[in-house]
């Protein structure tokens, strides 16, 4: 029997909450990869916000291609991997992207007062960089006839 997650498994999984890692590649130190908080909606693009002079922002351009997998910490594991290329990179909005991203993993009223003490003055300096998925991967290994 196939591990392999159907597309709307996979997308599912991915829209759920999960800690992302996104890899890129850095000339010759070897790609970079890092935990990261990520938005994403079924059938949509990977959105992830950072500094425009972080690492990160500086590695990519539009057509740069990148790896993102986010996993599930219980037994039995699933995955879902991507690879594709980032489409865009724009300023953050707070109320579009910053306020989503921090109600997706600390609950709208944490991740408003977060936004609140963080951003006083209703900016944010940081890029939304927008990852197109093209090639996926994924197993879950719940399908396995002899996991229960």
């Amino acid at each position: 029997m196939s591990t392999a997650m159907t597309k709307q498994e996979r997308e599912e999984f991915l829209a759920a909450l999960h800690v992302g890692v996104v890899s890129m590649a850095d000339g010759e130190r070897g790609p970079m990869t890092v935990p990261i908080w990520y938005l994403y909606e079924a059938g949509g693009d990977i959105a992830i916000i950072t500094p425009p002079d972080s690492r990160k922002a500086r590695l990519v351009k539009i057509g740069t291609r990148v790896s993102f997998v986010a996993q599930s910490e219980e037994m039995p594991p699933k995955y879902v991997s991507i690879e594709g290329p980032v489409i865009s990179v724009e300023p953050a909005d707070v109320d579009r992207d910053v306020r989503a991203l921090t109600a997706r993993y600390l609950g709208k009223e944490l991740g408003d007062a977060y936004v609140d003490a963080t951003r006083p003055d209703g900016t944010t300096p940081e890029v939304v960089i927008r990852i197109r998925p093209e090639r996926w991967f994924s197993k879950d290994f719940s399908k396995r006839a002899d996991v229960d």
